[in-house]
């Protein structure tokens, strides 16, 4: 059996928006910090290959999930939310405000300026 790369693995995942020639791409900075993060904590033993794959897969068959595939990287991080949270490292709730602070950030920041966690006018 050979070892895998999880790397190669995760850019292989069906589906996955890319370039002409093949290459992954992210319309935007967080899709690539989210697969990033994907990608650390599945080389760090938090989850295995299967178990990502399953979890992805499963919200990607959602009959809420758009047919086109427009919402290939919300699918992504709402499966990455799931996996954590299944596996009781991440609870709902703590992921549902963080990410309402995330989206609250973005509102608050300047066209052009990079979104920061404590651009939420909320954050304390």
């Amino acid at each position: 059996m050979s070892a895998c790369d999880p790397v190669t693995d995760l850019a292989a995942s069906p589906g996955l928006p890319r370039s002409s020639e093949g290459a992954p791409v992210f319309a935007e900075p967080w899709q690539a910090q989210a697969f990033a993060m994907t990608v650390h904590l599945q080389a760090r033993g938090v989850f295995s290959w299967a178990e990502w794959a399953d979890s992805l897969s499963a919200e990607l068959h959602l009959p809420e999930r758009a047919a086109d595939g427009s919402d290939y990287f919300d699918a992504w991080v709402a499966a990455l939310a799931a996996l954590l949270e299944g596996k009781g490292l991440a609870d709902r709730d703590t992921v549902e405000a963080l990410r309402e602070s995330w989206q609250r950030a973005a509102e608050a920041t300047p066209h052009g300026a990079p979104i920061e966690l404590s651009n939420d006018p909320l954050r304390v």
